[in-house]
């Protein structure tokens, strides 16, 4: 298969979906939803949303269950985005650019970016619950809801923000970084693969694979941006390279080299692909993914 089709592919129907589900910029409050609006399309490559879709087409070739996951895969994309507009404010990344383009607050302010970003991700739980876009038993839709939330909360991706701030410019063991990475990064990637697979009814042994996919491939896409962030220029990146030495982050190439990151970076992709040995074809979206993770530019 030619995964720059799929993935392109994904990213277009992924694009439709929130284009008919967000919310107008109009009215009241329509300053605030144009700051949303802004930021979820700005152009992002929808990596989580079409894991949550590729996880489902590995174990169910359902028309419905594709149609029913949509708008959990806009959910995780919201989810995403928030955290991208608060990563740039100046109290955190301090960063003026994002995917090539002024990031929220510099064009917004800082207190309409902050209540951009408070808007989407609540917004996005809104979308998981609403009853009328899917036909989701509420059992499955209540667990859902627990895996994004839990990833996205204060032991999964905010608390691996927070942590990551609070090792900036500081000594600390190697099991600190991959508790950042794990967290801050992995965690929602992990919790998109797991979505879909409890969306699309996959079996205990699958849905304990395809958790174990996540987080070899979360772990592989932040050592990726470690990577990219010191050998890329501001404009392949769409954002400032260089920051994160900078700002003195927590990286893996600050921890072991260029050369030796990268060959973790592998390592991580070899065993993604690993752990869905059992799976068939239907899997291989999952397993190329892994491959355009390792060798992405941006």
């Amino acid at each position: 298969m030619n995964i720059e089709t799929y993935l392109e592919n994904k990213r277009t129907e992924v694009e439709r979906a929130l284009q008919n589900l967000m919310l107008q910029a109009s009215g009241f409050f329509e300053h605030h939803i144009e700051a949303m609006r802004y930021s979820l399309f700005a152009g992002g490559k929808r990596v989580r949303p079409i894991l949550c879709l590729a996880a489902a087409e590995a174990v169910s070739d359902s028309a419905e269950t594709m149609t029913n996951l949509m708008p959990v895969a806009c959910a995780l994309e919201c989810i995403h985005t928030y955290s991208l507009i608060h990563d740039d404010l100046p109290a955190m990344d301090d960063d003026a650019l994002r995917r090539g383009k002024p990031t929220n607050h510099t064009l917004f302010g800082e207190a309409e970016a902050i209540l951009a970003g408070d808007s989407l991700l609540t917004w996005a739980f809104d979308l998981l619950s609403a009853s009328n876009v899917s036909t989701l038993t509420a059992k499955i839709r209540l667990s859902i809801i627990q895996i994004i939330a839990k990833a996205a909360g204060p032991i999964g991706m905010v608390g691996g923000q927070s942590l990551d701030i609070a090792c900036e410019n500081k000594e600390f063991p190697f099991k600190t970084l991959q508790t950042i990475h794990k967290n801050k990064t992995g965690a929602l990637i992990t919790a998109s693969i797991h979505a879909g697979a409890v969306g699309s009814e996959a079996s205990t042994n699958q849905i304990n694979q395809l958790i174990n996919y996540g987080d070899y491939i979360g772990l592989a896409f932040q050592i990726v941006d470690d990577l990219l962030n010191v050998t890329s220029t501001t404009e392949q990146l769409g954002k400032t390279a260089g920051s994160d030495a900078k700002l003195g982050k927590a990286t893996y190439p600050a921890f072991f080299g260029v050369e030796e990151t990268r060959k973790k970076a592998h390592q991580a992709i070899s065993c993604a692909k690993d752990t869905l040995i059992e799976f068939d074809n239907k899997a291989d979206p999952l397993r190329n993914i892994a491959d355009y993770i390792y060798s992405r530019s941006s």
